[in-house]
């Protein structure tokens, strides 16, 4: 039996014919592509603009925060990513995609905009929580719409350059932050939320078609959508892999993201410089996302995430040795390619491998599980630093967790092997 279902059921009647089964890319799909790529986008600036803010949240805010005490505060956003991420998939499964992101896409542009005004550092964490459950419900549910939209044979490579947004959306949050933090202060960037809800919300409404999956004909609509399902047979190998392999990936990138600007800091680089390192980083994701795009299509999207996993381990621990400036950048660059290529890789994995009615599920159960590791990463960073064991246990600890990631996505190729042998399913 073949698990990998085709997106091509039958759709409700308000939504436009799917692309999937076909070679052709209707034009009103690629424009809800597009759309879904925009929120993508801001899930990227979201993971940038606290590390480009945190060192003024504990300098010039009053709020009496450390190191530690600001990681804390940076990894409430990514617990409101996790609660999202779990709840959203199955809600997208359940009631539609179109209802879920763009109702997403309006929790975390109110609660983020409420960011820029929060008057102690508990109310600003609550708030970061809150605007994180929006967010972590976008992802999962973007990308289970995408996946029913494009054709079957461009569903890999369409799934990860959706992704590419994550790191354009850092880019933009480490761009604007070189002139906009000294000019007006930290909370001038959480306003840029306005623009998702006065701009991409809307054309969410417009262009984003419904879709149930659960019209699917045969057994698979009889079947009930929900964790249970992933976790027995024929799935629970591959639903527990993919979602351990996403934590670590996520506590990697995450982990960078949250602290790289002030790691750059610590290790002697004034703002403007440590938020080009965070530039580099995310320029080096944006190219991943293309060039694993490219290969995942042409080698398989678990074997080429097994090859960029390990690149950013090794890059990471290069840094460690205190290289050269220019060897840091391109280092990042590297680090940017393995690790959020990986992601990308290990998400456009899970959209081919499960049948339509469960892979919004499956997406925000792997993604859910996977936030455990965002959540992580920034409390990791700054105990480590608090416990005075310096920058380079930051880049080994998240070189050491790239370099996991790559043993369990070969576990994870090695069970798809035997699993497509007997004919039970394929990726």
């Amino acid at each position: 039996m073949n698990h990998t279902t085709s997106a091509a059921a039958p759709q409700r009647a308000a939504a436009p014919t799917p692309g999937a089964g076909r070679s052709r890319f209707p034009r009103r799909s690629a424009l809800a592509v597009l759309v879904c790529w925009l929120l993508v986008v801001f899930d990227g600036y979201d993971l940038i603009v606290y590390g480009t803010v945190q060192a003024s949240l504990i300098s010039d805010t009053g709020w009496g925060l450390t190191k530690a005490t600001a990681g804390t505060v940076g990894s409430m956003a990514f617990v409101g990513m996790m609660i999202g991420a779990v709840f959203a998939g199955r809600m997208s499964d359940s009631w539609g995609r179109r209802r879920t992101i763009i109702g997403c896409a309006v929790v975390f542009s109110v609660f983020t905009i409420l960011c820029a005004f929060a008057p102690s550092a508990p109310v600003f964490g609550v708030l970061r929580l809150l605007a994180g459950i929006g967010l972590g419900g976008l992802v999962p549910s973007a990308n289970a719409l995408v996946a029913e939209l494009v054709p079957d044979k461009w569903r890999s490579t369409i799934a990860t350059l959706m992704m590419s947004g994550v790191p354009i959306g850092g880019s933009i949050a480490a761009l604007v932050g070189i002139p906009l933090i000294p000019a007006f202060g930290w909370p001038v960037m959480f306003l840029v939320a306005v623009l998702a809800l006065v701009v991409v919300v809307p054309l969410g409404l417009r262009y984003l078609p419904e879709t149930l999956p659960s019209e699917e004909s045969g057994a698979a609509a009889k079947e009930a959508v929900g964790f249970r399902s992933l976790l027995r047979a024929p799935f629970v190998g591959a639903s527990v892999l993919f979602a351990i392999a996403t934590l670590v990936t996520l506590f990697a990138w995450y982990g960078l993201g949250t602290w790289l600007p002030n790691l750059m800091q610590l290790a002697g680089y004034n703002l403007g410089s440590a938020l080009t390192f965070a530039l580099a980083l995310n320029l080096g994701a944006v190219a991943g996302s293309v060039l694993t795009a490219w290969a995942g299509t042409r080698f398989g999207p678990v074997p080429t995430a097994i090859a960029a996993a390990a690149v950013a381990a090794a890059a990471l621990v290069v840094l460690v040795s205190g290289p050269p400036v220019a060897v840091v950048y391109l280092m990042l660059v590297l680090a940017g390619v393995g690790t959020h290529g990986t992601q990308c890789l290990i998400i456009a994995a899970v959209a081919s491998h499960y049948p339509a009615h469960l892979r919004g599920t499956a997406l925000g159960w792997a993604l859910g599980v996977g936030r455990i590791g965002a959540v992580a990463a920034p409390q990791a960073g700054g105990l480590l630093l608090a416990a005075g064991l310096g920058v380079n246990s930051n880049f080994l600890a998240f070189a050491g967790a790239a370099g996991a990631a790559a043993v369990l996505l070969a576990a994870i190729g090695t069970k798809i092997k035997k699993s497509t042998a007997v004919g039970v399913s394929n990726v």
